[in-house]
């Protein structure tokens, strides 16, 4: 059965308590997907449709799940991970949700669970969406 995978969540906002910390762990884990930070600020720092910031209390408890393009990057996002503060919270490997799913887990430094997911092979009808914006 096919399935949409786009814009159906706008954005998400995690507020950290040390956003340098953080930004060293999504830096590296995001890098490991293929992907970068593309901006920064005074308290925030943002990639794609993920915004980090300082400014109120830490969010807990999120589980956030990247898209990954195989089970290297799976790999790799799990060792870069670890390597830049993140904690075990489920090594790589195939899990039961379907078959093909393919993920690891990471606790990132305010304690989300973040995982990388790779559904098995399939065909894109598009690499990414470009969204420009209208002037």
């Amino acid at each position: 059965m096919p399935y949409h995978l786009g814009r159906l969540i706008d954005h998400v906002h995690l507020r950290v308590a040390d956003l340098e910390q953080s930004k060293r762990f999504y830096t590296a884990v995001l890098g490991a997907l293929g992907l970068y930070l593309i901006g920064e600020g005074e308290g925030f720092f943002y990639a794609d449709e993920l915004f980090v910031s300082d400014d109120a209390e830490p969010t807990a408890r999120v589980h956030l799940a990247f898209q990954a393009d195989g089970p290297e990057s799976v790999r790799g996002f799990y060792e870069d991970g670890l390597e830049a503060g993140g904690r075990d919270n489920g090594a790589p490997g195939e899990r039961y949700y379907h078959p093909g799913y393919y993920s690891a887990y990471l606790l990132d430094p305010d304690g989300n669970n973040i995982e990388a997911v790779y559904h098995g092979p399939a065909e894109r009808s598009v690499p990414s969406v470009l969204v420009t914006p209208v002037e």
